[in-house]
């Protein structure tokens, strides 16, 4: 049995041995920051995770991004970009992912809708799509 001196070294063997807890260690840290915004929390739940496959060098040459600019990421107090997010992610061996809200409030919103999805006032073919970022 291997001795451990902090949690910190539990958990990264731990996500290191399994790519299941992985995920869903990333998954309960995305939960977590949905809940209360804490992004810090999130993004130390990346780096966890990044520790684990490796580090920081090797997830950023995964990315081909200079490790500076990942480590940088992560320790911001800002949201990453949603393509950063992503590539980091995708280095990880997983993505983010939409599913429906399961409280009873978000279930009635569910319910089969009576009308069109598109409103016929929208589905003009004299529509502009913007592509600046925002």
């Amino acid at each position: 049995m291997t001795e451990y001196q902090t949690w910190h070294e539990y958990l990264i063997e731990r996500l290191a041995a399994d790519h299941e807890k992985r995920v869903s260690y990333l998954d309960v840290a995305l939960e977590e920051y949905q809940e209360d915004g804490d992004t810090l929390f999130f993004l130390m739940g990346i780096q966890n995770v990044i520790e684990a496959r490796g580090g920081v060098s090797e997830v950023a040459k995964k990315i081909d991004i200079a490790p500076q600019v990942l480590s940088d990421l992560l320790s911001s107090e800002e949201a990453p970009r949603i393509d950063t997010l992503s590539a980091v992610l995708t280095a990880l061996g997983c993505r983010l992912s939409i599913e429906p809200l399961k409280t009873k409030e978000h279930r009635a919103e569910l319910a089969p809708a009576e009308t069109s999805i598109v409103p016929s006032e929208v589905s003009s073919p004299n529509l502009e799509v913007s592509t600046e970022n925002q």
